[in-house]
């Protein structure tokens, strides 16, 4: 039997990246940006636990990835929507990033993840 992971964030994007941006796909010019936002809404979850991130997303939501955090070297925020959500950027040892847009209670999401990166990770984390 597996250990038991407790989950801290389990959700989608937040309502308001899609709001947001289907009210910007009425000008023509920002109509990807509405099919970007409508495709997360539909098929992206994240899932940040007491051991690892995953991020299920990609078309009809098929693509998974899963990261430990001793393979995280910095993690990077950006509020968006008024700091409502924000978007992050995880960096993992290798040199790979892992976006996360469009997060609800990203501060809190990110504070937790920096607890339990390594402390050089958070230095360079919050440095940024």
């Amino acid at each position: 039997m597996g250990i038991k992971e407790e989950v801290y964030f389990e959700g989608a994007p937040h309502v308001g990246d899609l709001i947001i941006n289907i009210l910007l796909g009425f000008t023509v010019i920002c109509l990807p940006l509405t099919v970007g936002a409508i495709v997360r809404a539909l098929w992206l979850r994240y899932r940040i636990t007491d051991r690892r991130i995953s991020v299920t997303g990609g078309w009809m939501g098929r693509d998974r990835s899963d990261i430990i955090y001793s393979e995280v070297v910095k993690v990077v925020k950006v509020p968006r929507g008024l700091g409502i959500w924000g978007d992050m950027v995880v960096t993992l040892r290798d040199g790979s990033r892992l976006e996360l847009r469009a997060v609800p209670r990203f501060r809190e999401v990110y504070d937790y993840i920096n607890e339990r990166i390594s402390t050089k990770g958070r230095k360079v984390s919050e440095t940024v």
